[in-house]
């Protein structure tokens, strides 16, 4: 099979390799649509350790079913599906809570690390088991079904916020998760949004999708609000969106750009804040596939351009553009359709 593969730290290849076969439980697909996630683009050149050549990434994909192994009865080639980028145990007390996201066996689809090594979805074909698959509504494009895991992301991260109904809430980063995690709250009954971020041209967008005020960083005061979602991972932010929150209000800590940040312990004392993390998806692909599929979570305006696996490394140069958003890789470079 065709493959695009991370050969050595970011240097990426077009390579044909072996055709993966499934094991009992496992089920190959055909894949039809990946997108290229932040992870990968900071990942691969080694520094997070969780992209070790050679290894093939991608795991925000949709596809077909091309074969199954051993005692899987429940799908059949042909099925349109998409996949939890979290390969879980289903055994271990997490699972058993419903928390797969933080099993103890966890692995991710395109990731290789000290711990495992999966190759993903940026080839022609990719196997996973199949208690981690996920029917695509009828209708349904494949380029829109590879937003399932991070529209995912997005909807578990307003969860962990709580009751948003009624609320003003804070977005801080407006790149895609950040324009999710806003339809995600205007989804959940949030009163009012306010988007926070250095492009003007995101703002734009954050409003078109549901924001009801933007404020280019640093051009004017945040005002108070009940809930702030920090969607970046760096010291300015989260040190803003904490400021930035009433007292007894609630921070969820989305992004994680980097590994550490300073803390204004004295803020998140004294004015009884709620910090909390969220990591993953933890059950949401059904919301997340009916949320697209019904417009609720728009994701088409979010595509900044669909390169086929041949062109794979045109891709990641796209990705890497200022102002894009998501690209995905496509078993042709036109329109994927929906079967």
């Amino acid at each position: 099979m065709r493959a695009l593969q991370l050969v050595a730290p970011s240097t990426l290849a077009v390579v044909d390799l072996p055709a993966p076969v499934p094991v009992a439980g496992e089920v190959r697909l055909r894949v039809k649509a990946c997108g290229i996630c932040g992870s990968d683009l900071h990942g691969m050149d080694g520094s997070s350790g969780r992209r070790i050549p050679p290894l093939v990434m991608g795991h925000e994909a949709s596809g077909t079913v091309d074969a199954v192994g051993d005692g899987v009865t429940a799908w059949k080639a042909g099925d349109r599906v998409t996949f939890d980028s979290t390969v879980w145990c289903g055994e271990c007390g997490y699972c058993r809570e419903g928390r797969v996201n933080l099993c103890d066996a966890r692995q991710v689809v395109g990731v290789a690390c000290a711990e495992f090594r999966r190759d993903g979805a940026f080839a022609e074909f990719v196997t996973v088991p199949q208690r981690i698959l996920h029917r695509l509504p009828d209708g349904l494009s494949f380029e829109e079904a590879a937003f399932a895991e991070p529209v995912g992301v997005a909807l578990h991260a307003v969860k962990r916020a709580g009751d948003v109904a009624g609320s003003t809430t804070l977005v801080v980063g407006a790149g895609l998760i950040g324009l999710l995690v806003i339809q995600a709250l205007k989804r959940a009954g949030a009163r009012k949004i306010i988007a926070v971020d250095l492009d003007e041209g995101r703002l734009t967008l954050a409003r078109e999708l549901g924001a009801d005020e933007t404020i280019l960083s640093g051009s004017a005061p945040v005002p108070e609000v009940d809930v702030a979602m920090e969607v970046v991972g760096a010291a300015p932010t989260v040190d803003l969106a904490i400021r930035s929150v009433r007292k007894g209000g609630r921070v969820v800590l989305v992004g994680n750009l980097s590994p550490t940040v300073p803390l204004p312990l004295q803020i998140v004392v004294t004015r009884e804040l709620d910090v909390l993390g969220t990591c993953a998806i933890a059950g949401e692909y059904p919301e997340a596939l009916e949320a697209i599929a019904s417009g609720d979570i728009r994701v088409k305006p979010l595509i900044s351009a669909s390169v086929s696996l041949e062109d794979g490394v045109s891709a990641f140069e796209k990705a890497k553009a200022p102002g894009a958003l998501k690209v995905l890789v496509v078993d042709d470079a036109g329109e994927t359709k929906n079967s």
